[in-house]
């Protein structure tokens, strides 16, 4: 580390504290998943904590953490929230893969799903798992918290819905009928136990699908069996279908036969077949997560693609991640908005 110990440690403090009031509120509405620390802002670049329910996970990006680094962390946080189980990720090495190796018991903790609660929704995390990203993604909460806002009664598409976390916020919330896409499986069937764990009244769907063949074919656009004389990769047939709310929290960047995925270049390229799945006076959710992408520039490009489809945007609103994501000018790296079509 780059600090001595009793600075990190005075570090963890001031983020703490600045944390009181949030903290409170969180708990108050059954909330115990959340950043104690992000390092970014804070004062240790490439260091974060979260609350992961009885988890700490303790992630270290830029450099490892020795372990009297380690010692003092635990330390620090058993002192102000007694009983959490420590995991640490040493993701410092190239593509942040994690490269330490834990003693048996904390890898038996580490690889172990707990239980999380996010505003009296429950949600499957494990410390360690076969990806990459956490199953529960904090800084979208607001995203979370304004979809169930709004969701009561309406229809829901889910698209990149990962472990399906906005779906089920929202079939807690209310939502009549819930569409969930994903190519992936295994995040599927996470989002699957995460819906059992809540008891929902109404059955999600869930659907293994390239999020391009599900939305042109919900938008009416279709998908054609054969591109340029080449037959495509099998997708589910789906009728065409006009959603209430649409949200779509897609990758950085992906390619498959169906299409490109590019935040960077071309994220109409995405935003077009979102928004005709969206149904008249609907919403639609637009998540950007790349800090180079600046939001408003990215927002008149989705303004003039809606113009452009015949769908205008309506009113727009940005919804910013709550403040366990800090933020030194307000200019947060994941870009929330809230379209109204």
């Amino acid at each position: 580390m780059s600090l001595s110990n009793d600075s990190l440690i005075a570090l963890l403090a001031d983020a703490y504290g600045a944390r009181a009031d949030l903290l409170a509120r969180l708990h108050a509405e059954s909330t115990d998943a959340y950043r104690l620390f992000h390092g970014s802002v804070e004062g240790e670049s490439g260091l974060t904590v979260d609350r992961y329910g009885e988890l700490l996970l303790v992630q270290s990006f830029h450099r490892s953490l020795d372990e009297a680094g380690l010692e003092a962390i635990a330390a620090f946080y058993d002192s102000h929230i007694p009983g959490l189980k420590l995991v640490y990720n040493d993701r410092s090495a190239k593509n942040s893969r994690i490269g330490n190796t834990l003693p048996p018991d904390a890898m038996t903790i580490a690889t172990t799903s707990v239980v999380v609660q996010e505003m009296g929704v429950k949600y499957q995390v494990q410390g360690r798992h076969a990806g990459q990203d956490p199953w529960l993604f904090l800084d979208l909460r607001a995203a979370r918290r304004r979809v169930m806002a709004e969701a009561a009664g309406k229809s829901l598409l889910n698209v990149f819905a990962y472990t399906c976390g906005v779906g089920v916020a929202a079939a807690k919330a209310g939502a009549g009928f819930v569409v969930n896409v994903d190519f992936s499986e295994t995040a599927l069937k996470i989002g699957k136990g995460n819906a059992t764990l809540n008891e929902l009244p109404q059955r999600l769907r869930f659907i293994k699908s390239d999020a391009f063949a599900a939305m042109r074919q919900y938008s009416g656009i279709g998908q054609p069996e054969r591109v340029r004389g080449k037959p495509m990769p099998p997708f589910p047939k789906l009728e065409q279908r006009a959603f209430d709310l649409v949200f779509m929290d897609p990758p950085r960047y992906a390619r498959s036969p169906f299409g490109v995925v590019d935040l960077i270049n071309d994220y109409p390229a995405l935003f077009k077949p979102a928004l005709l799945c969206t149904a008249e006076g609907g919403s639609l959710f637009c998540c950007n997560n790349v800090a180079q992408v600046e939001g408003e520039a990215w927002l008149d490009q989705l303004d003039r693609s809606a113009k452009k489809a015949g769908r205008p945007i309506r009113e727009a609103e940005w919804i910013a991640p709550e403040t366990d994501f800090p933020s030194h000018d307000g200019k947060h790296p994941l870009k929330m908005l809230l379209l109204r079509v």
